[in-house]
């Protein structure tokens, strides 16, 4: 029982820091105009800070993982901890745009070292229930970003340098508590109460501990690394459309204004519901059928959503780009599980760490690529396109199963 208990408080320290950390992500779009504003810049240049974050969250994971599989948790959060603070304190004294570009890649570190951290967490203590534990924390990257955006919005209007120390004071103060709490178990300590985990399509396998460790040199030499790898390309990139673009779709379609805004809350809410829910049944029906009939219905939906929005039908359009979002988000509670139960949990976070580099890819889909889509060929084709392409990336990935070096 004081086992279990232990399990529980990790998950939820886990969980607060790497919604702590995710602020960098989900908060931006409440501070790029009153920052824009105080800074003169343009639309593009603030479009830019946020393309440096994503670069350097997304590449600092592969050595902050390597350092957490062999020296545990603590080093990591003690460096990604003030890096969080710094770079909004940064920011908050910014006079310049390059400052706020360093400020930001500074914040990207430490939110990389926080999340690979607290990602990798349930994927090291639990196996029977891995899925759902990881879906709970993953979930929290963006779920606490929801929960303080209300407070942010009023904050900004009359004081954007105090309401970014703060936040800088609060996500570093997190970091700090999950440094002290976060740890590792101890050599052969997992949640056991089930014979392994469903990782091939429903089937059991025995749990990872049996599992010989996979250093990355090993891992990027299996086909399934690098399916997974084009998986995470794609699914990030369509979800990075969708986060940035749904938007300007609804408008461009002539919806309602009500109905963008919901299309936004719709998909951001839906990102957090669908990772712990869906990531919850893997646990019964297996990582990758699960996945596959998710990321499926996700194109499916996505791709009924642009004919209900060339239709007219506002608030059916805005349901249906909600469910390719829940569809979608699964990805994030699986992959992590995927890896260890693939590779080993003992390497789980370098070998996932280097997977999330495909974020890097996924944004250039997301962003350039896509608008470069919307200017040649219009929006509704445009996310049509991405539609087919993120249920061709479900289909691939039913084609997943254990490398056979294990």
């Amino acid at each position: 029982m004081a086992e279990t208990r232990s399990r529980v408080t990790l998950i939820a320290v886990a969980a607060l820091a790497i919604g702590a950390a995710g602020t960098y992500q989900f908060v931006w779009s409440s501070l790029r105009l009153p920052l824009g504003s105080s800074l003169g810049a343009s639309e593009a240049s603030l479009g830019t800070v946020f393309t440096v974050f994503l670069v350097f969250q997304s590449l600092s994971q592969f050595p902050v993982g390597w350092v957490r599989d062999r020296y545990g948790p603590r080093v990591p959060l003690l460096v990604g901890a003030p890096l969080l603070a710094a770079g909004y304190a940064g920011t908050a004294f910014a006079g310049s745009l390059p400052v706020v570009y360093a400020s930001y890649a500074v914040g990207g570190v430490g939110c990389g070292a926080v999340y690979t951290v607290a990602v990798n967490t349930p994927v090291k203590w639990f196996t029977e229930r891995r899925g759902l534990a990881t879906g709970v924390v993953t979930m929290s990257y963006s779920g606490v970003s929801f929960l303080l955006i209300p407070v942010v919005r009023r904050g900004v209007e009359g004081a954007l340098a105090g309401t970014l120390l703060a936040l800088g004071a609060g996500v570093g103060s997190v970091g700090l508590l999950a440094a002290a709490v976060v740890r590792d178990p101890p050599e052969g300590v997992v949640d056991t109460a089930d014979d392994g985990s469903a990782t091939d399509g429903g089937e059991t396998t025995t749990g990872d501990e049996t599992v010989a460790a996979t250093g990355w040199r090993e891992t990027v030499r299996t086909w399934q690394f690098w399916l997974l790898y084009a998986v995470m390309i794609v699914v990030n990139g369509v979800g990075l459309m969708l986060i940035g673009k749904v938007v300007a779709y609804a408008d461009a379609l002539g919806l309602p204004g009500a109905v963008a805004t919901a299309g936004a809350s719709v998909v951001a809410f839906a990102d957090a519901a669908g990772i712990v829910t869906v990531g919850g049944l893997s646990d019964r029906y297996g990582r990758v059928r699960t996945l596959s009939v998710s990321l499926v219905c996700a194109g499916l939906a996505l791709l009924a959503a642009t004919v209900a929005g060339d239709a007219g039908a506002a608030w059916v359009f805005a349901a249906l780009v909600g469910l390719a979002a829940l569809f979608r988000s699964p990805t994030f509670a699986v992959f992590p599980t995927l890896v260890g139960e693939y590779y080993g949990a003992a390497r789980s976070s370098e070998n996932y760490a280097l997977l999330y580099t495909g974020k890097v890819w996924g944004s250039v889909f997301g962003g350039t690529v896509a608008s470069l889509l919307v200017v040649s060929v219009g929006w509704s084709t445009s996310f049509r396109l991405a539609a087919v392409v993120l249920a061709v990336a479900g289909v691939a990935t039913g084609l997943l199963r254990p490398p056979e070096t294990n």
